[in-house]
């Protein structure tokens, strides 16, 4: 027979884990866009350091050093920072799923236990 109090139980559970996960998936976006936002910055700084340095430079082979220097540090910040977002993107989509663990394994579970079949009566 059907509960309604089970049903408004189970209904208020569904509704908070939907909630707790989106939570945690805009902490995530939050901090994703905060995270490009300075790296942002530092990239445009770090380029227009390097432009006030090319400008003094005395000959071509300063200035070939000079971008060549900052063309590999710029690759290689550009790669960490590249691997720092993947990381907290796959954090991200580790903590959406967080709160369905318990009740998904439960729902298998329950799932999984084989039925009792009654003989019918002939």
């Amino acid at each position: 027979m059907l509960n309604f109090d089970d049903a408004a139980g189970k209904s208020k559970e569904a509704m908070e884990t939907v909630l707790k996960s989106y939570s945690e998936t805009t902490k995530g976006f939050q901090a994703i866009a905060t995270e490009a936002t300075e790296y942002s910055k530092k990239s445009f700084q770090d380029a227009v350091t390097h432009f006030e340095t090319l400008s003094g430079a005395r000959s071509l082979e300063a200035v070939f050093e000079l971008q060549t220097g900052y063309v590999k540090a710029a690759y290689e910040s550009f790669v960490a920072e590249a691997t720092k977002l993947s990381e907290m993107y796959a954090d991200i989509a580790k903590s959406a799923y967080r709160p369905y663990e318990a009740p998904v394994a439960a729902a298998v579970a329950k799932a999984a236990k084989p039925a009792v079949v009654t003989p019918a009566a002939a």
